[in-house]
């Protein structure tokens, strides 16, 4: 059976949940190149925990996320923590680093526009 999510009422802080965890695991590998970062057991650990974060906020956003990011493959970015959880023997370290370098700017530059987008529509009180 299919996991069913709530929308989060607040996509703000969702898309804030993932700006951070897209952060941290930024300080997390700044300076390593592929082999340093595979090479670190607690590095890999720690950047997949960032990534089923992401991942959960994700599917908080419900469709929201596709509302508000079009371009980002939410499929995906879901999809990921649940392989994260249930492939985990499987995971390739590449792939998580080809993520890192390619894939984790442009969703966190996704989620700024919209979290700016929905600031900017909230009436100030």
């Amino acid at each position: 059976m299919a996991r069913q999510y709530v929308p989060s009422n607040d996509p703000v802080r969702r898309l804030d949940d993932m700006i951070r965890s897209i952060d941290r695991i930024k300080r997390f590998t700044a300076g390593m190149d592929l082999p340093t970062f595979a090479g670190n057991e607690q590095v890999v650990d720690a950047v997949k925990y960032g990534l089923v974060i992401i991942s959960e906020a994700a599917a908080k956003l419900g469709d929201a996320a596709l509302d508000l990011c079009p371009d980002i493959p939410w499929r995906d970015v879901r999809g990921l923590g649940n392989r994260l959880r249930h492939e985990y023997d499987t995971i390739d370290v590449v792939r998580i680093w080809l993520l890192i370098e390619k894939d984790l700017p442009d969703l966190r530059s996704a989620c700024e526009r919209a979290v700016r987008t929905l600031t900017q529509d909230t009436p100030s009180g």
